[in-house]
């Protein structure tokens, strides 16, 4: 198959057999992340792998992708053990809501399902990655609360329209927003995306806002798009 996999600069990511294939949220969150270091890390719905493969080129931490989902969380332990990071990548496949760990995590990032009542897929596994039905955004803040350590961070993409929600679901579990960036197709048009991070301490006030857009004209990516994804793309 042709598309059956995606091909990075230092990685290659094999998702014939995940319900949701590598896209440019991926690409964005793992772009994203702050990973100064990061020791131990986590990867919520890990599916393909493909983000917790960004990290791992861009940090020297310990990865671990949680997925419901086996067939997922076994294409992902290939794309890992194929990789030049596979000491330091591991995946198990779990709930998170029953996933327990006495050390915590200095960095949870998660590309989590958002189409919250909406048409669902005749594939059950498409489904399961792409809606909320089986994990709430409340589940979501409960689990990283509890698994994220002293003063680190969560972060997460999510569409404009959810923002609203996942910032409820955060506060009401001692988790403060400290980055946001809004992610805009191209100038003029509504924003799509956001790009939200949490911490479980308040430690400023403001919050780190920007904006990002990703064409400068159609079929053209801006400049900074191009600069923050340049390690990873072809």
């Amino acid at each position: 198959m042709a598309n059956s996999y995606f091909q990075f600069k230092q990685f290659v990511v094999y998702h014939d057999r995940c319900a949701m294939k590598v896209g440019t949220d991926a690409v964005l969150l793992g772009s994203w992340l702050r990973l100064d270091g990061a020791k131990r890390l986590l990867d919520i719905g890990c599916g393909s792998g493909v983000i917790a493969l960004m990290a791992a080129q861009r940090c020297k931490g310990e990865i671990l992708g949680v997925e419901i989902d086996c067939d997922a969380a076994a294409q992902a332990l290939e794309n890992m053990s194929n990789s030049p990071w596979s000491n330091r990548l591991s995946v198990m496949c779990t709930d998170i809501r029953s996933f327990y760990s006495e050390e915590k995590f200095d960095v949870i990032f998660s590309n989590p399902p958002y189409f919250i009542n909406s048409l669902k897929s005749p594939v059950e596994k498409r489904t399961l990655a792409r809606h909320t039905d089986g994990l709430t955004f409340d589940e979501l803040m409960s689990a990283v609360s509890s698994l994220l350590s002293p003063g680190g961070e969560f972060s997460l993409i999510v569409p404009m329209n959810l923002v609203s929600a996942i910032k409820a679901a955060a506060i009401s579990h001692l988790l403060y927003l400290s980055r946001e960036t809004i992610v805009y197709t191209k100038s003029g048009v509504s924003p799509k995306r956001a790009m939200l991070a949490f911490r479980n301490v308040l430690e400023n006030v403001q919050v780190e806002t920007e904006e990002l857009v990703l064409e400068q004209s159609l079929g053209i990516k801006s400049d900074t798009y191009l600069q923050m994804t340049k390690d990873f793309y072809l």
